[in-house]
């Protein structure tokens, strides 16, 4: 009787389109978007080191003394010169920002997927659907973030001038305006948007490959959300490129094409970028940024995926208890 129960239940938790052959739709709850936000305040103290390497190897007119071939050669150069504690540096910004930001992420994307794939796919499962959820998640996630990622990269830079967030951000309001914490935003909406499109649509298809009755398993997770990230990361590359360069402005690479003041919108990027570079210059860092995303949208899905899966357990057990 207890099983007749729960069973009688499931639709109620799991949203009508819970149908046999039909992928599980997940309780929508504010505390999923919550959990998401605190286990990623705590996945930017793990991760926080590779975006240093990114920020380094993207330099477009490093200096002598910070030009890396490798990961593992930025790593160890960075250690052995600046300190143990270098590769950390603006994780604190990055973990202020990273909750309130991935919290309005989740919930935004839950709540239009399941509207959407309700709307263009009846109770199926809609990569169209997932993509644009994702790509309208993201606007949120970057007005919040945006501010964050410029400051921690300002911070990252060789030879920073900044010694704490807090001075980073006084000196930038002071000598740039409160602009200077969005002048990448559009070009971070277009890396971004295509970026979390690919990342959304790269891990459903890989979870109908790999787990087709959508159940909760956590193999398949880390598995569908490393090659998720991956792929999205190395497409996107291109894009973060030119955002690093608007968010560090580097004096000597701007110097070197004769540009004075401060480098703004993505298309002059893009110019200045092939300038500097060449094509090749479009794919600096692309290594650092692909071993930074597997590992993070990896642990990522598989924690969002136990806390959709623990919450909506414990809310069953407990109305069939009453």
């Amino acid at each position: 009787r207890k099983m007749a129960r729960r069973a009688a239940l499931l639709p109620g938790l799991l949203g009508d389109s819970h149908q046999p052959g039909l992928p599980w739709v997940p309780v929508q709850d504010n505390r999923v978007a919550f959990t998401c936000c605190f286990f990623y305040r705590e996945r930017g103290g793990c991760y926080c080191g590779y975006p240093i390497f990114s920020t380094r190897m993207q330099s477009l007119q490093p200096d002598p003394k910070a030009q890396y071939r490798s990961v593992y050669e930025a790593l160890k150069k960075i250690v052995l010169t600046e300190g143990f504690w270098r590769p950390l540096r603006g994780i604190n910004v990055t973990m202020l920002g990273a909750g309130p930001a991935h919290a309005m992420y989740f919930a935004c994307y839950e709540k239009m997927k399941k509207s959407l794939s309700d709307t263009i796919q009846h109770g199926g499962n809609s990569h169209l659907a997932n993509g644009i959820a994702g790509s309208v998640a993201t606007l949120l996630h970057d007005a919040v973030m945006n501010p964050a990622e410029v400051v921690k990269q300002r911070m990252q830079m060789f030879n920073s001038p900044y010694k704490s967030v807090l001075a980073c951000v006084r000196t930038v309001q002071k000598t740039e305006g409160f602009g200077a914490f969005y002048r990448s935003y559009t070009t971070q909406l277009t890396m971004n948007v295509p970026f979390q499109a690919i990342h959304f649509i790269t891990y459903e298809f890989m979870q109908e490959q790999i787990n087709p009755r959508r159940e909760y398993n956590p193999r398949s997770h880390i598995v569908s959300g490393a090659v998720a990230g991956a792929v999205a990361a190395a497409a996107t590359t291109p894009l973060d490129v030119c955002k690093t360069l608007l968010n560090t402005q580097e004096n000597m690479a701007l110097s070197s094409v004769n540009i004075s003041g401060h480098l703004s919108g993505m298309m002059n990027a893009f110019k200045t970028v092939y300038q500097l570079g060449g094509i090749a210059g479009y794919f600096r860092g692309v290594q650092a940024r692909v071993i930074y995303q597997m590992p993070s949208t990896a642990i990522a899905w598989s924690v969002y995926e136990f806390f959709k899966y623990f919450l909506t357990k414990h809310k069953l057990e407990k109305r069939t208890s009453l």
